[in-house]
């Protein structure tokens, strides 16, 4: 009875519409393709039109895609880059080919668990972000991180939290006397 399962979702994995699992690496060669005729092939077949017909002014070939201020290029940079962030994060979310897979954290993967507003910042110097644990491989084993940053107890350049007495209340530090 497992066998018949597990034969079951392979089929229904191979049953999954190709346009569903291939529209990325479609798009990339598609872009590909373009830029080679238009910078490649296009240039040299414009030379040897103007050398067969002896052209009295020969021109040079202006690409297609650089009309208009290359929108062209700027939109399929923006289209294949969040089509490769949008894969990065299913990858690591666990699917594979449009989505057809588990969800669970992959083994060894270790993610921070404070805030942003709690570690003085995303990517602060010193922050302390614990990792979570995980079945072994790399993070399996969260060790203390520093309390204390760069400059501060909260991160690189992120403001100090003042310190607080017993009862709770801030400790706000006098600014010193000028010299007079």
């Amino acid at each position: 009875m497992t066998e018949e399962v597990k034969q079951m979702s392979e089929s229904e994995k191979k049953k999954e519409d190709w346009m569903n699992s291939k529209w990325r690496p479609a798009m990339g060669w598609m872009y590909m393709l373009t830029c080679m005729t238009d910078f490649v092939l296009f240039p040299i077949l414009w030379s040897l039109l103007q050398a067969v017909t002896h052209a009295q002014q020969i021109t040079q070939w202006q690409p297609l895609t650089l009309q208009g201020a290359g929108l062209f290029h700027i939109a399929m940079g923006a289209v294949l880059g969040i089509a490769a962030m949008g894969r990065t994060q299913e990858k690591l979310a666990g699917a594979n080919n449009g989505g057809a897979g588990s969800t669970t954290q992959p083994t060894g993967f270790s993610l921070p668990t404070s805030t942003p507003a709690a570690s003085g910042g995303f990517g602060s110097f010193g922050s302390t972000a614990a990792s979570v644990p995980s079945a072994g491989g790399f993070g399996s084993a969260p060790s203390p991180a520093p309390t204390q940053g760069f400059g501060g107890n909260s991160g690189f350049g992120a403001p100090a939290s003042p310190a607080m007495t017993a009862s709770g209340k801030k400790i706000v530090p006098q600014d010193p006397d000028p010299v007079i």
